[in-house]
């Protein structure tokens, strides 16, 4: 896994060195100096993506000892950082807020099912997200790319059949299978604190018998993915682009679907790139200013990311609390 792993990050560096260095990179670097202070609105607009996904995986969480809403924020955050600069596959992410959940006490069952019904959930709302990009392409002025416009009605068709087939499984049995196989496969890679996943099913399925659960759950998802549109307007601005909503919301729809199709890709390098370079084609975006707003959602993950990655390390090497956690009050959801 870890040679796997190294050969995809290699060829992601690959493909986004060779687009950068074939799209003038002496002009991506002058785009990227010229962002100013206006990155900080990139950054704030990003930590309001950060907050809404914590709030729409709280319902998720059916113990008593869920912490409260600044926890679970710290978490999303921590999981957003491990992602996009640790060089290993995005699910990464999701093992190491399992593991900070854990050491709040909440009980691991309950832990891997709010991550596993959270992904459900986050998944089926981007998929209504990339709906909506295309409803609005098709509605606004583009300049052509007939064939960009086909792999993305191909691409969410599928991503919308791949998560349709997940949480089917999920009700259907799929964790009764993770309890007998995921103690044995962490045990292999060092993580021995997963333990007896005995009632995963049962408390999978419990929660898909909550429905209002999952509605709070993906309203917020919802409203994380279009608070991406204005993360994705405010960077165009910074960077000279005149663009509207409709265009920042087709922009970050796709290239969200695209994003995610490249999840065996550390950080989905070069896919992100490229995908970028095709989507803006669409309304005239030339390659070089394309790029730079990658570039620009890069930087705002290493900024972001550093800090999230140390506050990881922090955690987990501080001890863990000697006495059971009291409960704590319901988050008060909007």
């Amino acid at each position: 896994m870890i040679w796997s792993t190294g050969l995809s990050l290699l060829v992601g560096l690959s493909i986004a060195g060779a687009l950068i260095a074939a799209n003038e990179p002496a002009e991506i670097l002058r785009l990227l100096l010229e962002t100013g202070w206006g990155l900080l609105a990139v950054l704030a607009l990003h930590g309001t993506q950060i907050v809404a996904s914590a709030l729409g995986w709280a319902p998720l969480i059916d113990d008593p000892r869920r912490p409260g809403a600044l926890a679970l924020v710290r978490m999303r955050w921590i999981r957003g950082a491990t992602n996009a600069l640790l060089p290993v596959v995005q699910a990464a992410g999701e093992l190491v807020r399992a593991q900070l959940l854990i050491r709040k006490g909440v009980a691991k069952v309950k832990v891997i099912a709010s991550i596993a019904t959270d992904l459900g959930t986050e998944m089926a709302t981007q998929i209504a997200f990339s709906l909506l990009g295309l409803a609005t392409l098709l509605l606004i002025p583009h300049g052509g790319g007939g064939s960009t416009l086909q792999w993305a009605v191909i691409g969410t068709l599928l991503g919308a059949a791949v998560t349709g087939v997940f949480i089917a499984a999920q009700r259907w049995g799929l964790f009764r299978v993770v309890e007998r196989l995921l103690p044995g496969l962490a045990a292999r890679v060092g993580w021995t604190s997963v333990g007896e996943l005995s009632g995963l099913h049962d408390t999978v399925v419990r929660l898909y018998r909550q429905p209002w659960r999952f509605w709070r759950s993906g309203g917020w998802h919802f409203a994380s993915w279009l608070l991406g549109v204005l993360e994705t307007w405010a960077a165009l601005r910074i960077l000279g682009i005149e663009a509207g909503l409709a265009e920042a919301l087709v922009i970050e729809s796709l290239g969200q679907a695209v994003r995610s199709a490249g999840f065996f890709i550390p950080g989905a390098l070069g896919v992100q790139e490229g995908g970028y370079v095709l989507i803006c084609a669409l309304f005239g975006i030339p390659p070089e200013r394309a790029i730079a707003l990658v570039l620009v959602r890069r930087l705002r993950d290493v900024l972001l990311g550093i800090p999230g990655v140390i506050a990881w390390r922090w955690d987990v090497m501080a001890p863990r609390p000697a006495t059971e956690p009291t409960p704590t009050e319901p988050l008060h959801e909007r």
